[in-house]
């Protein structure tokens, strides 16, 4: 096994970073021995120390966004808004905090009050995917800080510069080097500080099968926070739409962006059958005017690369298996470059294909299923292990509430995409898309734990019941 990792362009194959593999147990004592100190500082002014560090990185946006598109192959201008969404995510997640962990005093019998505070568990593990290499760990990096948690990040084995830059800009806003330690390395790493005693959470953003995993690795350990934010199979239902280029575009976007690399992609594409026809057209007429290029290109691509060789294999054979089973190819995955992890959008009618998969194939591959009914939609949608993200384009408001309330998923949208979740919201999924421990704005829950204590300035008892009468001597 080597001792380094090495990190390269997925659009070109050039090196742009190299490091050595950390050791997980040298990190987590490090944040360990910082952690009671940083502890006790007030919310105040951990959340300044957020604030320095959002200047930091806007202070440092355009490098920032070069690093995050050469390592991702993510276009620029896409890499820009993971910037923005770095520095945004502070002011929301001081507010989500003094919302959703307020110090609260109630009166009580005998003049006692009942105080309810919140205390961070302590050290706390953060495992950071490659598709948003810094705005999803950062997303439980910022509120596990703010609430007093000493952090141990291990970035994705695919974008550690990012990682590391990342690191380097709290480092730069003087918050202390072991309150947020950075671990260089790939699974074995990542298995290893999950493993920790000296840890007492994790907080998780990537696959469903990495995510059973940690779960199984978190089986024996009730005592530790485990917060797992996983993928998602999901469904995007076209219904009677007014305006069918609008819901194109929709489609498009929740189909294609990032090149198909995000959690809340649309998967499955749910139509009406036998009215398929003009939106078929109108998705295939933008397919092919989307721009597959290298990040910096000019004009601005809307996709990139793939992240590595070995996703473009994965995903070309998923690909493979979908047309043996029946799909019926509308737009074909097409490899432009071998030696390069290139793929342009694809959409394929598996209506009549046997077995379908329901797995979250992460890429631009979107599967069409045609359905006789609204009824048959909202089945169609449920059909699936995963519940992430699931959109209504078209429709009626009626018909909008039957699928908000049927529709088992974390994220409903009605005529917007499945993907761009908003931050001031909860995100998180049911099924394989996660355990009940929503991010974004309610990350302040899995952060900090509630105290409840029951206070009398004076010691005041009675026990009215269930005693003998107090024995009185008659000796003299």
């Amino acid at each position: 096994m080597t001792d380094r990792l090495i990190s390269t362009e997925p659009a070109t194959g050039d090196e742009i970073w190299a490091g050595d593999i950390g050791d997980a147990a040298a990190e987590v004592a490090a944040a360990r021995a910082a952690w009671p100190e940083w502890a006790a500082h007030s919310v105040s002014y951990r959340i300044e120390a957020m604030r320095r560090f959002a200047n930091e990185v806007r202070a440092r946006e355009q490098d920032f966004a070069d690093l995050i598109s050469r390592e991702t192959g993510k276009p620029y201008w896409e890499a820009r808004t993971e910037v923005a969404a770095v520095v945004a995510k502070v002011e929301i997640s001081a507010s989500a905090y003094l919302e959703r962990t307020p110090m609260r005093r109630l009166e009580s019998a005998l003049s006692s009050k009942v105080a309810v505070r919140h205390k961070p568990h302590g050290v706390l593990a953060v495992l950071g995917p490659y598709n948003f290499p810094a705005h999803l760990p950062n997303g439980h990096i910022v509120p596990a800080l703010i609430a007093g948690n000493a952090v141990v990040f291990k970035p994705s084995e695919k974008t550690p510069a990012t990682g590391v830059f990342l690191v380097d800009c709290y480092r730069a806003a003087g918050v202390p080097d072991g309150v947020v330690r950075l671990l260089i390395g790939g699974p074995e790493e990542g298995k290893a500080l999950a493993g920790q005693d000296g840890i007492d959470g994790l907080l998780f953003t990537g696959s469903a099968r990495a995510g059973m995993s940690l779960h199984r690795q978190f089986a024996e350990a009730p005592h530790k926070m485990l917060a797992l934010e996983l993928g998602g199979n999901n469904p995007l239902v076209v219904w009677q739409s007014s305006d069918i280029d609008t819901a194109a575009m929709i489609v498009v976007q929740s189909a294609y962006l990032s090149a198909g690399q995000r959690c809340t992609a649309a998967r499955r594409l749910i139509v009406e059958d036998g009215a398929e026809g003009p939106l078929v057209e109108a998705i295939t007429k933008l397919i092919d005017r989307i721009i597959v290029d290298h990040p910096h290109a000019d004009p601005q691509p809307f996709m990139g690369p793939v992240i590595d060789l070995a996703a473009a294999d994965q995903l070309q054979a998923q690909w493979v298996e979908l047309m043996i089973k029946g799909g019926k190819v509308i737009r074909r995955l097409d490899r432009p470059f071998e030696e390069r992890p290139y793929l342009t959008p694809a959409l394929i009618d598996v209506t009549d294909a046997s077995e379908r998969p329901d797995e979250e194939m992460f890429g631009p591959v979107l599967q069409m299923i045609r359905v006789k009914d609204f009824d048959a939609a909202i089945n169609e949608a449920n059909n699936s292990r995963f519940g992430l993200a699931a959109s209504l384009v078209g429709g009626t408001p009626a018909m909008y509430d039957k699928f908000w309330a049927n529709v088992r998923s974390g994220v409903i949208n009605w005529n917007k995409p499945t993907n761009g979740a908003p931050s001031n919201a909860p995100f998180g999924g049911i099924g394989l898309s996660g355990n009940h421990r929503p991010s974004a704005f309610y990350a302040a829950d899995y952060c900090a734990y509630p105290v409840t204590s029951s206070e009398a300035e004076l010691a005041r008892v009675a026990i009215p019941e269930g005693l003998r009468d107090a024995y009185v001597s008659t000796d003299d």
